[in-house]
């Protein structure tokens, strides 16, 4: 990513500052929610794999991660487990996964994820989670 659109940020205040990394091997899932997202005036990233996740994270330090659990190369839960682990302050997280079992889900809420979106979701549910995790107004 070039420091174009961190420069754009701090200059443009019609932009609302927020980043949002999408972690997620589905190239149709990621340009929706991408679309959805920057609709909304987010800034949004994305990554392919678990591990160019972790190394986006940690250069662009987003506001809020969008993370599929089961990928290529790192799980959404490894991603989740070393964010949780290596973080002192904690990124918000919406895991998304198509995995219907709950042990899954327990788990995820035991890592200290903020939401856990079941696939195929509702682009508004995912919205919702959005902006409540990011405490934007949307009646601004």
């Amino acid at each position: 990513m070039s420091n174009t659109s961190e420069n754009e940020l701090e200059q443009n205040p019609a932009l609302n500052g927020k980043t949002i990394l999408i972690v997620d091997d589905d190239p149709e899932i990621v340009e929706s929610v991408k679309i959805a997202l920057q609709s909304e005036g987010y800034t949004v990233f994305y990554a392919r794999d678990g591990n160019q996740g972790l190394a986006l994270a940690e250069r662009e330090n987003p506001d809020l991660i969008i993370l599929d659990m089961m990928m290529p190369k790192r799980s959404g839960f490894l991603v989740l487990e070393k964010l949780r682990r290596t973080r002192r302050v904690p990124i918000r997280i919406i895991m998304v996964t198509a995995n219907e079992g709950n042990r899954h889900k327990s788990y995820a809420e035991t890592l200290g994820v903020d939401d856990y979106i079941r696939k195929p979701f509702a682009m508004d549910r995912l919205l919702d989670s959005v902006n409540r995790l990011l405490g934007q107004n949307t009646e601004s």
